[in-house]
């Protein structure tokens, strides 16, 4: 099969065939939104970035012992794009592969597919339950307190917002803007 640039409706049909749960659904549309904030932000490709944000778990579900390494196979089978692919799994850098992120693209996937967690994790417990009125102080009160959202791989953001060159809380600043595009999506 020869490679074509995937478009959103087959991103979506790809990532439906793959992954059934409600809660993984959302953090797919999560990370989506921040990659297509970020994208629009910074000018760069919008859809994909966001077709590369809405399937990078798209393994995780049934496959979770071969993160980002099943997603390379699904993703060739269906013809994508090198480029895709290897994006996709660099987000799983130090943690499941030795995928180094390179790209802008790579580096931002990499840095805040764990920080939406996060923010949802904080939204949730907010009175409103959502990311409308959230502030960025209010995750960063939350990001020191390590026993909150434990499972958030706190290094893993710390790392991607270095190897980006930005600040911690301008990443957050972002990922909230991205998440509040997609809210309703998301459930928040």
């Amino acid at each position: 099969m020869s490679e074509h640039v995937p478009t959103y409706d087959e991103a979506l049909s790809v990532l439906k065939e793959f992954v059934g749960s409600d809660s993984l659904l959302k953090h797919s549309y999560a990370v989506e939104g921040v990659m297509r904030h970020i994208a629009r932000k910074t000018g760069e490709d919008e859809e994909k970035w966001a077709v590369i944000g809405l399937v990078h778990d798209i393994d995780y579900e049934m496959f979770p012992e071969q993160h980002c390494e099943k997603a390379q196979e699904i993703l060739r089978e269906k013809g994508w794009p090198a480029e895709y692919v290897r994006a996709v799994a660099s987000h799983g850098w130090g943690i499941c592969n030795d995928i180094e992120p390179q790209t802008y693209l790579e580096k931002v996937l990499y840095a805040i597919e764990e920080l939406t967690g996060l923010i949802a994790a904080v939204a949730i417990i907010r009175p409103s339950r959502s990311v409308s009125d959230l502030e960025v102080k209010s995750v960063m009160k939350k990001w020191k307190d390590k026993s909150f959202a434990a499972g958030v791989n706190r290094p893993v953001i710390e790392k991607g917002a270095e190897m980006l060159g930005v600040e911690i809380r301008d990443l957050v600043d972002d990922a909230i803007s991205g998440m509040r595009e997609v809210a309703q999506r998301i459930g928040l």
